[in-house]
């Protein structure tokens, strides 16, 4: 905007402030941008309101159609300014297709059209080489971006950073360094080792958007404002890393700052709040192709069950799910998928909302259990499953260093259960900060880098066979023409020799070497009579191997 422009303008907004009326005054915007990149909008306009972040008083829409005629509504945010004087909205938009689309902003008080702006252009070009889109649901395997392409997520869950005053009883002082436990130092670590699938949390001490005060968290900052600027900088921010390392976040956005009563789930007045908290999320970082999946609730049968002796209605927390999951879809105008999650008590009708994307739990103290938990929740349910939670011990009151060892191959071998079963996301440790310590970081590259390999030589068609090893745990998966082979060794006695049923006349037998990650050559795979294969290794008690039959 030129000079004389920025003085019309301001006039304009004097006049307009004075008269009380309610005016779209301006619009920046770009004209160009590529496929799947953000185009940043400001909105300038005077309006009134008693609290700018509630749409039933206040909202701003961007009305878009985009080359298709698809017609998209995006939520905008406040930003700045005040009721009945200048104030500044802000869009976010990451166009799907390419060509020209065509938009005006409408905004609306108390329910109805107060103004809209003129229509305006956005060309939208060719996509950044690295740049796919967004991700969606596409099978109990895997995910897939706008353009198609395929995704296996290798997770972890980094729910929040270092925390003031930690309440571990054996690791407080491991978890509150503030540098070392920072997504500015975490996230690119994670990313450097191949991890690409992140879980996050939205709570009272990491990114609280709706909290004031009270934050057990030295980046907040306390403020009489309805939405937090520290908390919102903050995510801003992170998920701005996130673009830029090809990490995709599951952001577990929680209640918000409210009470988790029975109240929340069943009055309009909750609900409304949550719904435009909702809006708020969605508005200013729905546009991100950080963005993995929304997740409503941590373990929400752990909040029905907070009063053991007076539970919480299932069926009102599956009714809050169903119109809050359709209000979601409704509102994202860019398709993420939306999950929920639960500790161990399945809430009857929760696996079954129609727009719930993705289903999970958490498992603890059962590991050996996560392949065919996978397996029967998705045949029962017909929808991916993923394990959102796992880990040898949940209890913190406990000293993970009398069972270090079991912590490691726990953490390990939860990882390639996932490999090789239908989840497209790998089960998610818990304890970040003690597998940092016990620098097990590094292993997620071997985990990545198989994963690939599995994905590029099935072009998405996994085939699981049968596998056999006496003592042990085996699990083979058909890729193309490979057929990829894991065992795990939990009995005392070392494990020897694993059988696989082989296709093929014979095969060249390669082993992992996890520390070089290279392939090496083992053996020859052929078939006996039965149809099984043997294959040689010397696996000890706790211990792995992986081997590729070529």
């Amino acid at each position: 905007m030129n000079g004389m422009k920025r003085i019309v303008f301001f006039f304009f907004l004097v006049a307009a402030s004075l008269a009380g009326v309610a005016q779209i005054a301006g619009v920046k915007a770009p004209a160009t941008v590529t496929l799947y990149g953000t185009a940043e909008c400001e909105v300038m306009l005077t309006g009134t309101w008693t609290n700018p972040y509630l749409q039933e008083e206040a909202a701003l829409d961007m009305m878009v159609t985009a080359p298709s005629g698809r017609r998209l509504t995006v939520p905008c945010f406040y930003m700045s300014g005040e009721s009945g004087k200048a104030s500044l909205w802000g869009a976010r938009f990451t166009p799907q297709e390419r060509g020209l689309y065509h938009y005006h902003f409408r905004y609306t008080e108390r329910g109805r059209v107060a103004d809209e702006s003129e229509e305006a252009v956005l060309t939208v070009g060719k996509a950044a080489r690295s740049a796919h889109g967004m991700l969606h649901a596409n099978d109990n395997w895997t995910f897939r971006y706008d353009d198609g392409t395929l995704f296996r997520g290798v997770g972890e869950n980094i729910c929040w950073e270092s925390r003031t005053s930690d309440d571990s009883k054996y690791f407080r002082q491991l978890h509150e360094q503030r540098e070392r436990f920072s997504y500015d130092a975490m996230l690119p670590k994670f990313a450097r080792n191949g991890g690409n699938f992140v879980r996050m949390w939205m709570c009272s001490w990491n990114f609280p958007i709706d909290r004031q005060c009270d934050f057990n968290n030295f980046r907040y900052a306390e403020t009489d404002e309805y939405m937090n600027p520290s908390a919102i900088e903050r995510l801003d921010r992170t998920l701005a890393l996130a673009e830029q390392l090809g990490l995709k976040v599951m952001l577990c956005m929680g209640p918000g700052d409210v009470q988790t009563n029975r109240e929340f789930f069943v009055t309009s007045q909750a609900k409304a709040r949550y719904k435009n908290r909702l809006r708020y999320i969605v508005a200013r970082w729905g546009y991100s192709t950080s963005i993995g999946a929304w997740e409503f609730f941590n373990e929400i049968d752990n909040i029905q069950f907070r009063d053991a002796r007076n539970p919480l209605p299932a069926q009102d927390i599956v009714a809050w799910h169903t119109e809050m999951a359709h209000y979601l879809k409704g509102l994202d105008p860019f398709g993420h998928i939306v999950t929920t999650s639960i500790s161990h008590r399945d809430i009857e009708g929760l696996n079954s909302i129609a727009d719930i994307d993705l289903n999970q739990k958490h498992i603890y103290n059962n590991t050996s259990v996560i392949p065919s938990t996978i397996t029967s929740y998705e045949e029962k349910f017909g929808k991916p499953y993923v394990i959102g939670e796992f880990g040898r011990e949940w209890d913190w009151s406990k000293n993970f260093d009398d069972i270090a060892d079991e912590m490691d191959a726990d953490f390990r071998r939860g990882l390639w259960y996932g490999l090789f079963s239908p989840t497209p996301v790998t089960p998610m440790s818990w304890w970040w900060e003690y597998f940092d310590n016990r620098k097990l970081v590094p292993y997620f590259r071997a985990v990545r880098m198989v994963s690939e390999l599995m994905l590029r030589e099935s072009g998405g068609r996994f085939l699981q066979v049968e596998a056999q090893a006496d003592g042990a745990e085996a699990y083979a998966l058909r890729c193309g023409r490979k057929v990829y082979v894991y065992v795990y060794n939990p009995s005392p006695e070392t494990v020897r020799s694993v059988r696989v049923a082989f296709p093929r006349k014979k095969g060249t037998v390669e082993a992992l070497s996890f520390e070089r990650l290279t392939f090496r050559k083992c053996g020859t795979a052929v078939p006996a009579d039965d149809g099984f294969a043997t294959l040689p290794c010397e696996v000890p008690h706790l211990g792995e191997a992986l081997f590729v039959i070529r």
